[in-house]
């Protein structure tokens, strides 16, 4: 039974909201910081910010000063063990599990019953209702939904109250129209071990009508080959012929691009990017033509940004959606009805339009490389690998980089650990255009690279096969939405992959 013709009118109503974006953006924006003050006046932040007297976004600005983790961690302990009107109003039940901080191993970011209709599910709606919209013949809701999620566990003991990955708090409260598109069902959705996760996946959804997948490409793709492993099938086609989509986000996609192609071989199917995170849903791409995305503006955040070469600076300028310039690289903050305020997330991205306003995920606040002045970013880094698989028939499957400060020769360089999927015709013509090209499109790396004499040309080691997946395992952070960094100024994460490189 196909049941998306029912629902192409309330997409097609929500579609003509979304058209807004382009011409009211400001206005959306300032009425949904007044939405979320009017909300939280009476919380315990709220009184002490004055929230009851702020009447515009200057005045907000001016009297909470910029957030992280550290500065409202306590807040967020406070609610973890059950206080209420903290933060938001209510009590908060549901903690996102995010990679830590500095000081900590993980951050638990609150899923607020509010935040969680209006911070998250309204996004995974949105992009069905933008991908209907560009796919008039789509019959997407003829079959099922494979939708990879995390797991949870129990928060400080408290009765119905958890922490776990995003995905698995998404899962868990989904409505019954959702739970009766997708699968698996919860018992093997929520598996805390990936392998028997996937494994059971595999088993359950090989013969199940599928039409759409959503996940993180690194996982899906892991369960998607174990799947044709265990059936002898050749292409994921195979096993399900009605498949069309795949709604993407977690890690950049350019990287396993051709190997989705090489194992999904279905020239109809599409792949539609979005821009989900524990604290809030951000983005989606809504021109297939096009892999910038739209920045949701209606749910409930309001978006700040600060210029991505002031993030040290103590006094930082912050500017709301309205002042952004497009082109730049801005570091996010936002403030939400999960009760984040004025904080920032640790993305940087970049605005290609503002009519309506379009991303691009440019990088980390963290994972960049900077050791030489070269601001290295996410994005510089994805673009070079692009170039170098391209000349050399490479394919990419992990990898991650860190500066080399001085060898025993005093030479200065980056050093990439790479996992391929497919080797490159030629290693060192993969370091030679992936260097040349970061010089192309980086002008600061192309200025400490001029004549050797700051940074040498970048060295590539090839990882063994399951090098990434073996060391995230080793942290207890195999499936779910965990990540390898990609980038980073300090060694300790590529030390540890490179001792793991050498055991075997």
């Amino acid at each position: 039974m196909n049941l998306t013709p029912l629902m192409k009118p309330v997409f097609r109503h929500r579609a003509k909201k979304i058209e807004k974006y382009a011409t009211d953006a400001g206005n959306i924006q300032r009425s949904v910081l007044q939405r979320l003050l009017d909300s939280a006046k009476n919380t315990e932040w709220g009184i002490a910010h004055g929230y009851s007297g702020l009447a515009n976004y200057e005045q907000f600005a001016k009297a909470v000063p910029m957030q992280d983790y550290e500065s409202l961690k306590g807040y967020i302990d406070r609610m973890r063990h059950g206080e209420k009107d903290i933060l938001w109003k209510g009590q908060c039940k549901w903690y996102a599990k995010s990679s830590g901080t500095t000081n900590d191993k993980s951050k638990f970011i609150p899923v607020t019953p509010t935040g969680l209709q209006n911070a998250h599910y309204k996004g995974g709606f949105d992009v069905v209702a933008l991908y209907v919209a560009n796919n008039p013949s789509s019959r997407i809701f003829s079959g099922k939904g494979l939708i990879l999620g995390g797991s949870h566990a129990a928060n400080y003991n408290l009765p119905g109250s958890l922490v776990g990955d995003l995905s698995a708090i998404l899962i868990e409260n989904c409505s019954a129209f959702v739970n009766m598109m997708r699968v698996p069902g919860k018992d093997i959705a929520l598996l805390s071990d990936f392998e028997e996760k996937m494994e059971k996946i595999a088993r359950a959804t090989c013969n199940v009508n599928v039409t759409n997948l959503s996940g993180v490409p690194s996982w899906m793709m892991a369960v998607l080959k174990h799947m044709l492993d265990i059936t002898g099938k050749q292409g994921v086609e195979e096993l399900w012929p009605n498949l069309e989509v795949f709604f993407h986000g977690g890690v950049a996609f350019t990287p396993y691009r051709e190997q989705y192609r090489q194992i999904i071989r279905k020239e109809s199917m599409k792949y539609m990017e979005t821009y989900n995170a524990s604290e809030g849903f951000f983005g989606i791409q809504n021109d297939p033509a096009d892999p910038a995305m739209l920045l949701m503006i209606d749910y409930d955040i309001f978006y700040e940004f600060i210029p991505f070469e002031e993030l040290d600076s103590p006094n930082p300028t912050i500017l709301p959606l309205w002042e952004v310039e497009t082109g730049k690289n801005y570091a996010m903050l936002i403030s939400t009805s999960c009760g984040l305020w004025r904080y920032m997330i640790g993305d940087t991205v970049r605005f290609t339009s503002k009519d309506p306003y379009k991303i691009i995920i440019s990088g980390r606040t963290k994972h960049f490389i900077n050791a030489f002045g070269e601001e290295l970013i996410v994005d510089n880094a994805e673009k070079g690998l692009l170039k170098a698989c391209a000349e050399t028939g490479a394919q990419v499957q992990e990898y991650t980089a860190a500066p080399v400060f001085m060898d025993a020769d005093a030479r200065c360089r980056h050093q990439w650990l790479i996992e391929f999927a497919q080797e490159p015709s030629s290693l060192e013509k993969f370091v030679e255009v992936l260097d040349t090209e970061l010089q192309h499109i980086n002008s600061d790396y192309e200025a400490k690279r001029f004549k050797n004499k700051t940074m040498q040309q970048l060295e590539v080691i090839p990882a063994r096969r399951n090098l990434f997946n073996d060391w995230l395992k080793s942290k207890g952070k195999l499936g779910g939405q965990h990540k390898v960094p990609r980038l980073s100024n300090s060694r300790q994460y590529i030390e540890e992959l490179l001792h793991m490189n050498k055991q075997e």
